[in-house]
């Protein structure tokens, strides 16, 4: 992106993208509706974790890899975070976000009625890239908020995103006892239609110019932006690392529980989101804490919490009271650590917020991805003491790179 490009973009994005809606707060109804939103497309990708026993029965896939249904979803998120959230800053983000979320309904029901697993592996792909929608909601919301409450926006509309994850566990265990598996994706379907009226009715169409820069020159400038931004760099390795963690729990977690002792039916399974969901409303706060400027303090609090947990999630063998406290505490230090992260980023290019989440969200897709694959297979070779050094190997290293990275981060925020 040559100079020229880059102050035309500017300008056009000052002029008639920050102004509009910046000025006065969000109405608190369009907040909840962009985090239920969030919560919605982002939980298509995550019904696969409780329901993996059940597809590895129903299309003869091995336990040693099942995890490869995850890790397609996560594959196709993060190429759906390259190509379609930079769109955001080109197109009618209003638009985009509809038709995102008729493609996904699209998906899921391709999901449900599948009849093979190669049909199944294209739905999933499909669902996994469309339900980037999610990331162009939060980049919409924060140009929509006023600079003093933007941290406090995305902090709760993020809060939707992973209690849509966590919550996706639940859903699909009490769907699946009931209906079997396919009834969780083809009752989504139905829900995101639902969904897309609320938002083709309620979403303000702002109406701004269009920038000239083609798409083929925006998709450049997102991988600039990791060159040119240390903070996303720095702030990205961090989402890399937490979300390994979050993954590797996640999607091992169904192994344990289903076998002896325990051998819980997917309902009780699912219930263990609701643990999630505890911990990440509680870190809702990042967000407003990141405004009063202690992310960093946050950041480093948080990462020694996600260390800690996996002390209590060793323990599920012994004690699901255990677990839950490590769920609990797991997921509110991977929400606050990622609600502080997009506070950061936010604010280092107001005209390029949906590039600048495409490319931070790269790097929690790779995380998500390896954690899947990596955990599954640790499970059958190590048992559940392996999953949980794994976790916490990777949560030691994100708290030792903040450490290192703390002076620099505080330098960069200065700028």
């Amino acid at each position: 992106m040559n100079a020229e490009e880059k102050t035309t973009m500017i300008a056009e994005h000052r002029d008639d993208r920050l102004q509009s809606g910046s000025s006065k707060a969000m109405p608190r109804y369009m907040a909840l509706l962009f985090a239920i939103a969030c919560g919605m497309a982002v939980a298509n990708i995550y019904f696969a974790h409780p329901l993996l026993g059940a597809l590895s029965n129903e299309f003869r896939i091995g336990h040693s890899t099942i995890g490869i249904v995850i890790t397609i979803t996560q594959v196709c998120y993060a190429l759906g975070l390259l190509l379609l959230v930079p769109l955001g800053d080109l197109l009618n983000q209003r638009r985009l976000i509809i038709g995102q979320i008729l493609m996904s309904i699209v998906a899921l029901i391709m999901i449900g009625t599948a009849p093979s697993s190669i049909v199944l592996f294209i739905g999933l792909a499909a669902a996994g890239m469309f339900a980037t929608v999610t990331q162009t909601l939060v980049a919409y919301a924060s140009t929509l908020s006023p600079p003093a409450e933007r941290g406090r926006i995305v902090g709760f509309v993020t809060s939707g995103v992973v209690i849509g994850i966590l919550l996706a566990r639940t859903f699909a265990g009490i769907l699946t006892d009931l209906g079997g598996w396919r009834s969780v994706y083809l009752t989504s379907s139905a829900l995101m239609l639902f969904i897309a009226g609320l938002l083709y009715r309620e979403l303000p169409d702002l109406g701004y110019k269009r920038t000239s820069m083609s798409y083929p020159k925006l998709l450049r400038s997102v991988l600039l932006l990791f060159v040119q931004e240390r903070i996303l760099r720095i702030r990205g390795i961090l989402a890399l690392l937490i979300f390994t963690s979050f993954s590797i729990l996640w999607t091992s977690l169904v192994l344990p529980l289903s076998a002896a002792p325990y051998s819980l039916p997917h309902t009780a399974i699912g219930a263990f989101g609701l643990a999630g969901v505890a911990g990440a409303l509680a870190a809702a706060r990042a967000g407003r804490l990141a405004d009063r400027g202690l992310g960093q303090c946050t950041t480093g609090i948080a990462l020694a919490l996600l260390l800690t947990s996996w002390f209590l999630i060793r323990l599920t063998e012994h004690s699901l009271l255990a677990l839950a406290i490590g769920v609990i505490l797991l997921d509110l230090a991977v929400q606050a650590v990622h609600v502080t992260n997009q506070s950061m980023i936010f604010t280092v290019r107001p005209e390029a917020r949906s590039r600048l989440t495409a490319a931070y969200m790269i790097f929690y897709s790779i995380g998500s991805a390896t954690g899947s694959i990596i955990s599954t297979h640790i499970y059958a070779n190590y048992g559940w003491n392996g999953v949980c050094l794994l976790g916490a190997s990777v949560s030691a290293v994100a708290l030792l790179f903040w450490a290192i990275t703390f002076q620099l981060t505080k330098q960069e925020l200065k700028k």
